[in-house]
């Protein structure tokens, strides 16, 4: 039901409350969450990086952030399916706006996501990152492993993104290469769901390719990337081509022969038991979008993870 105030992203009271905003009009932050660049007492916080300068085909993820942005806005304050509570009654959570970087001196851009999102975890939030290309994870992965140690990385994900790397690229197909080279992340507790292409090289990652993924059950898909992980802390990034193109057409480099929308939530909402200090939706590209339908499903992967966390903080509390 509407009440007197509007802009909930500007006007909350706090970062527990709950918006009004008609669908259609207000501030979009995401889900309506309150725009702070104060992220003290915030047990979450979600953050645009809005570069596009590492893609290999077609441009266009650097307008992510705001199509996911406005695509939330359809999560109207609900209940959110299929969490069944208010996400943030319990879980204070603010929208911390965009990464600032100059577009002309994208050589920089690694350094200023890093040191921002080192800032934002000093807080001891839980970040929640909104691509961009998939290059932003590289700088994303080593602010939380700096916090946390190597890190587990779970990749849903067309491409491995494993291409060979010299340690100076500005690449989004071999970030993750550099990150086992670095002892970023830890390959023998990470795993690539969806991969429809291959690298030279899977630097001892294990994957469900997308055949794979296509006859397992979703909880089959869950419980392998679950066993894999463990307990080491993980960070959870989803390319949104991991999805068929048939569900997400807006981006830069699609793959035919991926999983439905349906079925990788439905592996999302199993994965609670990880310990997830991290995470991002990258590479939705709203120019090549039909009907918005690939934001909502950004917006919707989204959305699970923060429910994951919430679920997780209410049942440390």
């Amino acid at each position: 039901m509407p009440s007197s105030a509007i802009d909930n992203a500007f006007t909350a009271a706090s970062a527990t409350t709950a918006g009004s905003d008609p669908t259609y009009a207000g501030a979009l932050s995401f889900m309506r969450r309150p725009f702070s660049k104060e992220c003290t007492g915030s047990d979450c916080v979600v953050w645009g990086v809005p570069f596009d300068s590492a893609v290999s085909n077609r441009p266009g993820a650097r307008f992510g952030p705001q199509a996911i942005r406005r695509a939330s806005a359809i999560f109207d304050n609900d209940p959110q399916y299929p969490f069944a509570r208010d996400l943030f009654a319990g879980m204070p959570t603010n929208d911390y706006g965009d990464c600032l970087f100059d577009y002309a001196r994208p050589w920089e851009t690694a350094e200023r996501i890093e040191d921002e999102a080192a800032a934002i975890l000093s807080s001891e939030a839980f970040l929640l990152t909104l691509g961009g290309d998939h290059f932003v994870t590289w700088p994303l992965l080593k602010a939380h492993a700096e916090k946390h140690g190597p890190l587990a990385l779970v990749q849903f994900d067309a491409h491995q993104d494993t291409w060979p790397d010299d340690g100076e690229r500005i690449d989004h197909g071999s970030f993750v290469a550099r990150a086992v080279d670095e002892d970023v992340i830890d390959p023998t507790r990470s795993i690539q769901v969806g991969i429809r292409t291959h690298a030279p090289d899977d630097c001892g990652i294990a994957i469900l390719y997308g055949d794979e993924v296509e006859e397992m059950s979703a909880r089959a898909i869950a419980d392998t990337v679950i066993e894999r992980v463990g307990t080491r802390p993980a960070y959870l990034t989803f390319d949104i081509d991991c999805l068929d193109p048939a569900f997400a057409p807006g981006t830069g480099t699609p793959v035919a022969g991926g999983p439905s929308t349906a079925k990788m939530l439905a592996v999302l909402r199993r994965l609670g038991q990880l310990d997830l200090v991290g995470a991002d939706v990258v590479e939705v590209a709203p120019a090549y979008d039909h009907a918005d339908v690939t934001a909502i499903a950004g917006a919707t992967v989204a959305m699970y993870m923060l429910g994951l966390r919430c679920e997780r903080l209410a049942g440390a509390r």
